[in-house]
């Protein structure tokens, strides 16, 4: 039922958003893609999305500017003929106590992890209205749901993605539109990846006890969850059997926020 359908997805280039973008187009949907890298490695991972036998297009727009935003769902639309499913996935990250934390960080992480999904639900919804269907599907994270020390913004941001989440879907209820909130706990991606030897090193420590004991020791279930398993979420999300699912805030995280 998705076939022919289209995609917008943010800070999608890697990690859990080209995880999106890949299960979306081997289901038949058209794809843009969103995000910031090297532009060689970005088009080849563009081509292989249409080598899937779907059309996919890249959007450079950055993600703290509005003007560049409402160019891109336009963009999207124009070229894909519709923006049907969209998922605000773009996210920046920082860590210092509060009274350490530099303004420009938090105005950052704001604006990326927060305001750009108001941005581009805004632009969104008309078309969604106007075909009579929408998935609007937000990546947040258990820090939409619980708070860590020295991440003030992140969980703000987060814990205010939640809060548009349930706004929205009661907006949209009546128009054949869905929006949800995904929150995954730790997901293993090649940024995860390289920061273990670092960290290992930092500490003194193996590498195996950096996954354990540093970054899964809130996770009862001590793994990582997949891409691949966020992604077949918010296909799940996208089905008809999903539609009575709206303005759920869906953990995602090895029983991190059961406690």
């Amino acid at each position: 039922m998705l076939k022919g359908k289209s995609a917008v997805i943010t800070g999608s280039t890697s990690g859990i958003g080209l995880g999106y973008a890949t299960a979306l187009a081997d289901a038949g949907v058209n794809v843009m893609i969103n995000g910031f890298g090297d532009a060689d490695a970005i088009e080849a991972e563009r081509a292989k999305l249409e080598a899937k036998g779907v059309k996919a297009v890249y959007s450079g727009a950055d993600m703290t500017k509005p003007a560049e935003i409402a160019a891109m769902i336009a963009e999207a639309n124009d070229k894909l003929g519709s923006v049907d499913i969209l998922i605000n996935n773009a996210g920046i990250q920082h860590v210092a106590p509060i009274e350490d934390f530099p303004d420009e960080k938090w105005n950052a992480i704001i604006a990326i992890n927060l305001s750009s999904a108001f941005h581009t639900t805004k632009h969104a919804v008309p078309l969604m209205k106007a075909r009579g269907w929408g998935r609007i599907i937000n990546t947040a994270s258990a820090h939409a749901l619980v708070a860590s020390p020295a991440k003030s913004a992140y969980v703000a941001a987060k814990h205010g993605i939640a809060g548009l989440t349930k706004v929205v879907a009661l907006e949209v209820a009546e128009h054949g539109i869905t929006a949800n909130a995904i929150c995954p706990g730790y997901v293993w991606t090649p940024l995860a990846e390289k920061q273990i030897p670092d960290t290992a090193k930092a500490r003194g420590i193996t590498e195996e006890e950096v996954k354990r004991d540093v970054l899964l020791a809130a996770q009862p279930t001590r793994e990582f969850v997949t891409v691949e398993q966020v992604a077949a979420l918010a296909m799940f999300l996208c089905q008809d059997a999903a539609k009575s699912i709206t303005g759920a805030i869906l953990p995602m995280d090895g029983g991190w926020t059961a406690a």
